[in-house]
């Protein structure tokens, strides 16, 4: 069945950032910098900064110190998974647009991961005495401070965590923040809301039945493998089997040296543990990925057994907090095809054409924006909006439809579009006792609601009022000769007809641009009226 996918992707994490150095991917800094209170916020810069997407890079700092001067000998590595969707994209051994066939093919053609005959990921085995000696455990890692200023303790971000049910074996992979704790200790933090971690149910049942729930902790593999972690597949689908359809090949697996648990075997550094079933410990401060702080919440607590890595091993973080950032774009870039295929195959949805998850700030779940073919019957923007509003709990608080000229990514075009195409009155709708989903939990309410616009096009409008694309491209030219500042064009940049105009406005046009405006003036001169009130349209009057 996995033969049909091409094993072009990654095997690991030193196989995936030596593609990135070549694809001039990688910026390697050698400046000493403190995890603690400069890491992060340094590349936090390149998603505030008003750099492009497409000019975002995975940084690899190799002089790495915390804030009491400590070295570390383990580089870091930030923006390696998802700091831009070519770096993604890379992760899989694709181009950007092959990313969504590639989750599809993947979903319909699992491969069925293999054990190792050897494990770099246990190249090293620290247990007992030497997890609690001073400066040992989980203090001998560079774990950065993802917000400094906010957050209580460094943090486990670009985690692969790895449970099973107890009673059925099936394995789940979810991607987890965990908190510093001691050198043998994390919080950990499940969501438990609807649709929330797969991880949390496994928690349950361990539960019920009195027992202590074995979890390891992922740092560091093939992107495929931890790519898997934030799709919220069916819970009961194997995450490795379908990484392996991702990445072509079976993924290789090793057994933990403490738990009950099969791990990727060329990891990077894997924490083996217990997490309590029957208390819960303060987790937090943290910023987190809906753009606020996360507040403290007893969530749960895990016993470290084990630390097993690498000789040389790559310690890997990811950029989340307000979006745009990593963490946004592992899901925006997967989750967008997918739910195009949901549209497409499952409800059939006629002139669907893009589906935008909108990302600055809003985190890609709140708002998404449906592009639809001009001339489709009302009747199918309707049927998409709900069927998009209704596919997660998490996503599609605000699902908004537009037509195919406006970009989805460019929110000014989305009002512009909301301003003159959608009728308040009977465009809009609001549906109760929705889940409150992804959010900061500082005043609110245990329910919220979708709200769904129709702002495609319902008729013939005028033209868009810019000039025409090759005047724009002309200019464009003259600019560039000029060596003015670098432009970065914004859709809409040039004017396009929507329906209303006619031929004799278009030779208008070109009389003028040729400089014989006053022909026009003489056409008009003959048609001269009275009678009647200013502002009445010509044709109105011609009809």
């Amino acid at each position: 069945m996995g033969s049909t996918i091409r094993a072009n992707a990654p095997i690991d994490l030193q196989d995936h950032l030596q593609r990135l150095e070549k694809l001039g991917l990688v910026q390697r800094i050698s400046r000493q910098i403190d995890k603690d209170s400069e890491l992060h916020p340094l590349v936090r810069w390149q998603f505030q900064g008003g750099i492009p997407s497409e000019d975002r890079k995975a940084f690899l700092f190799d002089n790495v110190t915390d804030a009491s001067g400590k070295v570390y000998e383990m580089p870091v590595v930030v923006g390696a998974l998802a700091a831009s969707p070519e770096i993604y994209a890379a992760g899989l051994g694709v181009n950007v647009p092959e990313i969504g066939d590639v989750w599809t093919r993947a979903m319909d053609n699992p491969i069925q991961p293999v054990a190792a005959d050897d494990a770099p990921c246990q190249e090293v085995v620290i247990t007992g005495h030497e997890l609690m000696r001073f400066g040992g455990g989980l203090a001998a890692l560079p774990v950065p401070i993802s917000t400094p200023g906010f957050d209580a303790a460094p943090y486990l971000t670009a985690t692969v965590v790895v449970t099973k049910d107890p009673e059925t074996g099936v394995r789940n992979m979810g991607t987890y923040r965990a908190q510093l704790k001691a050198r043998d200790r994390l919080g950990v933090r499940m969501a438990s809301r609807l649709s929330g971690a797969g991880g949390y149910q496994h928690w349950l049942k361990y539960q019920s039945r009195g027992e202590v729930m074995p979890v390891a902790i992922v740092l560091g593999c093939a992107p495929a493998i931890l790519f898997t972690g934030p799709q919220k597949l069916p819970i009961d689908e194997d995450e490795m089997a379908v990484a392996g359809g991702l990445i072509g090949s079976a993924v290789r697996t090793t057994r933990c040296k403490t738990v009950d648990l099969e791990v990727p075997a060329d990891a990077e550094i894997v924490i083996e543990g217990e997490i309590a079933t029957d208390y819960l410990e303060p987790e937090g401060p943290f910023g987190e990925s809906h753009g606020h702080v996360a507040m403290e919440d007893f969530n749960m607590s895990m016993k470290v057994t084990a630390i097993t890595r690498r000789r040389k091993a790559v310690f890997i973080s990811i950029i989340s907090q307000v979006t745009p950032s990593e963490s946004s774009t592992l899901k925006k870039v997967a989750y967008e095809p997918l739910f195009l295929g949901h549209l497409k195959k499952t409800f059939n949805i006629k002139g669907i054409k893009r589906v935008v998850m909108h990302e600055p700030l809003t985190n890609i779940r709140k708002v998404i924006f449906l592009q639809f073919d001009r001339n489709v019957p009302q009747t199918e923007v309707w049927r998409g909006l709900q069927a998009a509003a209704s596919l997660q709990a998490q996503c599609g608080k605000v699902v908004i439809a537009v037509s195919e000229d406006i970009d989805p990514n460019n929110a000014d075009a989305i009002f512009w579009s909301i301003a003159y195409r959608s009728n308040i009155s009977s465009d809009v709708h609001i549906t109760p006792y929705r889940s409150g989903g992804h959010g900061p939990k500082s005043g609110r309410s245990g329910t919220d609601a979708t709200l769904m616009i129709d702002a495609t096009l319902k008729a013939n409008m005028p033209p868009l009022a810019l000039p025409r694309e090759e005047f724009m491209v002309r200019a464009k030219g003259i600019w560039e000769e000029l060596q003015l500042p670098r432009l970065t064009p914004q859709s809409p940049w040039h004017g396009y007809e929507l329906g209303d105009w006619s031929e004799q406005w278009t030779d208008y046009a070109n009389r003028a641009v040729a400089g014989d405006w006053e022909t026009n003036g003489s056409m008009t001169e003959n048609n001269q009226k009275g009678g009647m009130k200013p502002e009445t349209p010509v044709r109105d009057f011609e009809k």
